[in-house]
């Protein structure tokens, strides 16, 4: 089990019921101004997908999704761990067009995940995609995009504390940009994680870009999977966490993959053979549009914006015994 973060003194300043309407809030108003600042077009989605398609999203690449076999067909399905490869298929199947995007509740089991303050094994997350034109293909795009989302996270910030007066959290709208090779050039003594609390720490909301490839040291920042984000146009964005003490990942983005990129990064991951695969070879043959997209947390983004200390304060899970000792001897109430 990860290491659990007991702050001191902790007291949630929203009761149980109170905490349930203010979810409400801040999802309602969360996914409204999203949609607005990116204009995007809510869409349904699925909770599973056969296992031979390609489009699980395979994370690090060693998660074990959940699986089962259909009765009438024999079909294996694998519950999906995001959406990041289904919405680019889902916006050709549709006709968006350049400058239109969708976004969709994505619910996923993720059986691996070890669970910690941040971590469950169930997931929920807004996955968003916009199609973009070549020329857009490039980081000043991502960053705009950034500072859009950015916007809209502050804005319901502001609401939900006018009414919710007890919510002290603070978040800086400015953005502070750093590549990773530059994050481990600025704390080479560091781990990538280590390296995260402390530019947050300093910054406060910060977003790490290039996530995926190696860096000095022969090691990625963190790890992608080769077959959605461009990573050289990719990643993270975090907040310094003030009840946690430590840096917050609130968002994974980029933009995605072109017929280059998605065949540099398979031969680098070593797993060229999913090129098999339909939607990687209609990326290949430049028959799916260009995007960009990520997902949002939507547990992890109430637990910041309530000052929650564990993400099971605004979710329900399973949780190790011990773990839900642990919280309630602490004044952690888990879900």
């Amino acid at each position: 089990m990860k290491k659990l973060i007991l702050p001191e003194n902790y007291k949630s300043s929203t009761d149980l019921r109170q905490t349930q309407r203010a979810i409400k809030f801040i999802k309602d108003t969360f996914q409204r101004k999203l949609a607005s600042a990116l204009n995007l077009e809510r869409v349904s989605a699925p909770l599973f997908v056969e296992e031979d398609s390609g489009l699980n999203d395979d994370l690090n690449g060693v998660e074990r999704p959940v699986s089962f076999d259909l009765k009438q067909t024999g079909v294996k399905a694998v519950i999906v761990h995001s959406l990041a490869k289904w919405k680019r298929m889902a916006l050709k199947l549709y006709s968006f067009a350049p400058g239109e995007g969708l976004y969709t509740d994505m619910n996923a089991i993720r059986r691996d995940e070890e669970t910690d303050n941040l971590h469950s094994i169930y997931v929920d997350q807004w996955d968003w995609e916009l199609i973009i034109n070549k020329e857009r293909r490039n980081m000043d795009t991502l960053k705009k995009t950034v500072l859009k989302i950015t916007g809209v996270l502050a804005d319901t910030l502001q609401e939900l504390k006018a009414k919710y007066p007890a919510v002290k959290t603070e978040i800086s709208r400015e953005v502070y940009f750093i590549s990773a090779a530059d994050l481990e050039s600025k704390y080479p003594a560091l781990t990538p994680k280590e390296r995260e609390r402390a530019v947050t720490k300093e910054h406060k909301t910060v977003f790490v870009s290039g996530i995926g490839g190696p860096l000095k040291n022969g090691l990625p920042h963190d790890g992608r999977a080769p077959d959605y984000d461009d990573w050289a146009l990719n990643g993270d964005l975090l907040v310094y966490n003030e009840v946690l003490e430590d840096a917050f990942e609130l968002s994974s983005m980029g933009i995605r993959v072109d017929a280059g990129s998605l065949q540099k990064q398979l031969e680098a991951a070593g797993c060229p053979e999913r090129k098999k695969y339909l939607y990687h070879k209609l990326i290949l043959e430049d028959k799916l549009p260009l995007t960009i997209g990520g997902g949002i947390g939507q547990s992890r983004l109430c637990m910041l914006l309530l000052g929650k200390a564990h993400i099971g304060e605004v979710q329900a899970s399973l949780w190790p015994e011990g773990m839900r000792e642990e919280c309630s001897a602490n004044g952690i109430n888990l879900l």
